[in-house]
């Protein structure tokens, strides 16, 4: 099934069901008022949500109504944690390249993750407002999971059986401010302001052969101004998948239902699949050319994050949002 949330009814949205095609959708009235609710009760109302979606694919649900994009918010507007990882090593060693540091060799056995941004998602349609082109604004398109209740310690197997949702995310990023935050040894906060979620988020049954391996097995494809930028293959060199993910970041504490797990930027080792941000772009023209000629965003720009079906239909919805300038 596909969910997402309107905005309306406060800061958490209006849980909305959506069909398969995109095209309809109908309140999740009586069942759960926020996605968040449903979360933090799955196995009550998880079946509940599936018949009202089969009912609305059928042409049977009441009060179903056109889905319009832009009254959407992110399908989870806020959560109680955002965990991102990189589990794609071409994108680790191209970028960690490019500010002249090695690859540890423990990250070829343990995932890298960090601790995100998690107290506002933007919507689908929502402008990515920076106070400055200077930061050097970057998109980072990536995969997402979200997970019910999470015990402490879970086995990646384990781990795996508690992934409920899967998205996208435009995991937006401000390259100027990264390297002296992490010069001072303590991880990212200003170089990461709010991201966006796809307009759905759907049931790994969903996707059918395309999710196998805890991994999502289709091409993200990107888009900036309308200039096709990439393609990358999101299960091809994924050196950590989802159930590993997960199951790294339950390793010490248990994790909330609601949590989002991010794949990090996907990137392949084949450069002719273009990139799925910027800096990786960057550094592949830099080893190539001496130098990059790919600017970071400019304020007006734009930028689409898609993955379709292998009939070119769109999964999840699209994310198509502008740089702006904040005031």
């Amino acid at each position: 099934m596909k969910l997402g949330s309107l905005k309306e009814g406060g800061r958490d949205g209006s849980l909305i069901v959506v069909s398969r095609d995109l095209t309809r959708a109908v309140r999740a009235k009586g069942i759960a008022s926020t996605l968040q609710a449903a979360l933090d009760d799955w196995s009550s109302s998880a079946p509940r949500l599936n018949a009202l979606y089969a009912e609305l694919n059928d042409g049977k649900a009441a009060d179903a109504f056109e889905l319009d994009m832009t009254a959407l918010a992110a399908p989870l507007p806020r959560a109680y944690e955002f965990v991102d990882g990189s589990a794609y090593l071409p994108h680790v060693e191209r970028v960690r390249r490019a500010r002249g540091a090695e690859v540890p060799e423990s990250f070829y056995t343990d995932p890298l993750m960090y601790q995100a941004t998690s107290a506002g998602f933007l919507g689908p349609r929502d402008p990515v407002m920076v106070a400055s082109e200077d930061y050097g604004i970057d998109l980072e398109a990536e995969v997402i999971v979200v997970t019910d209740d999470v015990p402490m310690a879970a086995t990646p197997a384990q781990a795996a059986a508690h992934i409920q949702l899967i998205g996208l995310v435009n995991d937006v990023s401000l390259r100027g401010l990264i390297p002296g935050e992490l010069a001072k040894g303590f991880g990212f906060l200003q170089s990461k302001p709010r991201s966006a979620l796809s307009p759905v988020l759907v049931t790994p049954d969903e996707l059918g052969d395309a999710w196998q391996g805890e991994k999502l097995h289709l091409p993200m494809r990107t888009w900036i101004n309308e200039q096709w930028f990439g393609e990358a293959e999101c299960g091809v060199d994924m050196q950590f998948d989802f159930g590993q993910l997960v199951a790294h970041a339950a390793k010490t504490r248990p994790l909330t239902a609601g949590t989002v797990v991010g794949s990090g930027t996907i990137a392949n080792e084949d450069t002719s699949k273009g990139a799925s941000c910027l800096a990786e772009q960057r550094t592949v023209e830099t080893l190539r050319d001496g130098k990059p000629s790919t600017p970071f965003l400019a304020f007006g720009d734009r930028v689409k994050i898609d993955v379709t079906d292998r009939t070119g239909k769109s999964i999840f919805g699209s994310i198509e949002q502008t740089i702006a300038r904040a005031s």
